[in-house]
């Protein structure tokens, strides 16, 4: 990911300075007009917007926490994937050694980068740095400002991130079912696709608006139905060899809305249900 927003920087025409903890890696950005940093050091003072994207936000504070002193009067934006926590200690330690921090988060994978479709989740207390860096950050993909809570855009990116993953896994779970029936994956696919298409187009608005409302009674899919639907889907993945490892959380949660007395509800009260006593 680091690489592709380096490439995106050096192909918008800005003058971009790499570097990485493996030398080597620079070596095809150098061949695009990169300039090389043999260290941290080098490339922080090389501007006054210094860009990082590593593995973890614990490798983040490793890396600037020696360098504190050259990042002092600079805006670091912090593009690695982290925790909301994780983004306001950074921007404490930050704020403590008169660095502008900025977190964000992003929403595509490497070859998406400044392409249309991509974009970048921002948050942090300096709005004013982000505006004055937004030019030059448009480079990577289009720009979202989500607050001034540093920890906001790792809020959003893990929610969105959410979602995805729990499509993820109904989709891993409806191939691995179908294909215990011997059909073709890329059979199955086309009705899939639409049928997850449709079923989201309507779900997520609609759900949206029950959670800001607190109106949940439904006349078309109730939590007791659905609790009442679930065990033909688990008892159909163990005679078909599969696990319900998935899914068998999700039968609790129903199980707790309806002894709770939300059984006329629909899905969107499983939203309210989902946290630690």
């Amino acid at each position: 990911m680091g690489s592709a927003l380096a490439a995106a920087l050096l192909k918008a025409g800005h003058r971009t300075t790499v570097w990485n903890r493996t030398a080597a890696k620079t070596g095809p950005l150098t061949a695009q007009g990169a300039t090389p940093a043999g260290t941290a050091a080098e490339a922080i003072e090389a501007s006054a917007l210094v860009i990082v994207c590593l593995t973890t936000n614990d490798g983040v504070r490793a890396l600037l926490e020696p360098e504190a002193t050259a990042l002092a009067g600079r805006t670091v934006v912090n593009l690695t994937n982290g925790t909301p926590a994780q983004a306001r200690e950074l921007a404490h330690w930050a704020a403590e050694h008169g660095i502008t921090y900025i977190d964000g988060g992003i929403m595509a994978v490497p070859q998406m980068i400044a392409t249309p479709g991509a974009y970048i989740l921002y948050s942090g207390t300096d709005e004013e740095a982000y505006e004055t860096h937004r030019p030059t950050l448009a480079a990577l993909a289009e720009t979202k400002w989500v607050g001034k809570d540093p920890g906001a855009a790792a809020l959003y990116d893990l929610s969105l991130l959410t979602g995805m993953y729990g499509m993820v896994m109904g989709v891993a779970q409806a191939y691995a079912l179908i294909g215990t029936g011997g059909v073709p994956a890329r059979d199955f696919a086309p009705l899939l696709k639409d049928w997850v298409n449709a079923m989201t187009d309507g779900l997520v608005p609609g759900m949206a608006e029950a959670l800001d409302s607190g109106q949940h009674l439904t006349d078309v899919s109730s939590l007791a139905i659905n609790q009442a639907a679930l065990p033909n889907f688990l008892a159909a993945f163990a005679q078909q060899g599969l696990s319900g490892d998935l899914f068998e959380p999700l039968q609790a949660l129903l199980d707790r809305s309806v002894a709770e007395g939300y059984g006329a509800d629909g899905l969107s009260r499983l939203a309210t249900l989902i946290k630690k006593e």
